[in-house]
C-alpha cells in the first residue's frame, strides 16, 4: 500500500470516528467521513474496499502501532514482566479511551456470527505486539502459552474497561492487576509440574524398568528424599 493511500485511510478513520456514535460502523459513517476528509466519494471504495469491518481492522491496527511506538519509548525492560504486561494493556486502552463509544460499537460488528476466526486474529495481533514490546523472544511452545493466556487478559480487562465509570479507570487498572495476578500464579504451577516433568525417569528407563520402578520414580520427583537418621 503507498503512502499516500495511507494517509488517505488515516485521515477517513479519524473523520470516521465522530460519526460512529450515531451512526455506527456503516457505510454511511464512511461515506460521511470521505466528504468530511475532502474526498471524492469514490475514495470510500479505493480505501476500505471491504467496507465497515475493514475500517475497524484499521483502527485496532491503528492503536498497535501507536502502542508500541509508546512502549518503545518506555523502558520496559528495567520492570518486572508482570508490570511490563500491565502497562502494555494499560497504554493500548488509555490510546482507545477518547474513542471508546467507537471501540464498543466495534466488538458488536466483531462478534456477529461467522466473524470469530477474523476476530481472533486481531486479538492475536495485539497480544503479540504486547508481548514483544515486553522483550519476549520465545519461539517455542511459551510463544503461544503466552499469547493465549494474555488475550485472556486483555480481553476480560477491555470488556471491564468499557462500563467502567470510575475516575481514570481506577477499578479497571485494579481489575486488570487481579487478572494478571491469577495468570501469575497459572505460570507458577506450570513452573512446579515442568520441574516434576523433568525428575521423571526417560522413556528409555521406563522400557527397561518395571511398573514399580516407575511409582517409586514418581514418588521420588514429587517430594524431597528424608533425611536418614545417624544411629
Amino acid at each position: 500500500m503507498s503512502e499516500h493511500l495511507e494517509a488517505e485511510r488515516a485521515a477517513i478513520l479519524q473523520a470516521a470516528l465522530r460519526h460512529i456514535p450515531f451512526d455506527g460502523w456503516s457505510t454511511k459513517t464512511i461515506d460521511a467521513a470521505v466528504h468530511d476528509a475532502g474526498f471524492d466519494p469514490a475514495m470510500a471504495q479505493r480505501a476500505f474496499p471491504v467496507g465497515p469491518v475493514e475500517l475497524a481492522d484499521y483502527l485496532a491496527a491503528d492503536a498497535d502501532r501507536r502502542m508500541a511506538a509508546a512502549l518503545e519509548a518506555r523502558n520496559l525492560e528495567e520492570l518486572p514482566i508482570r508490570e511490563r504486561i500491565a502497562t502494555a494493556v494499560r497504554v493500548r486502552l488509555e490510546l482507545l479511551a477518547p474513542n471508546r463509544e467507537a471501540l464498543r460499537r466495534s466488538l458488536a460488528l466483531r462478534l456477529k456470527p461467522g466473524r470469530t476466526p477474523h476476530t481472533m486474529r486481531g486479538v492475536f495481533e495485539t497480544v503479540d505486539a504486547m508481548w514483544r514490546a515486553a522483550g519476549d523472544t520465545s519461539t517455542d511452545f511459551n510463544f503461544y502459552t503466552k499469547r493465549g493466556l494474555l488475550a485472556g487478559v486483555y480481553g476480560s480487562t477491555l470488556l471491564y474497561w468499557l462500563d467502567d465509570a470510575s475516575e481514570g479507570f481506577v477499578d479497571t487498572w485494579r481489575f486488570l492487576d487481579r487478572r494478571i495476578e491469577n495468570i501469575m500464579q497459572i505460570q507458577g504451577v506450570r513452573g512446579r509440574l515442568e520441574k516434576f516433568r523433568d525428575r521423571l525417569p526417560s522413556l528409555a528407563q521406563l522400557r527397561a524398568g518395571s511398573p514399580l520402578d516407575f511409582a517409586r520414580a514418581a514418588r521420588g520427583a514429587s517430594r524431597p528424599r528424608a533425611s536418614r537418621r545417624r544411629r
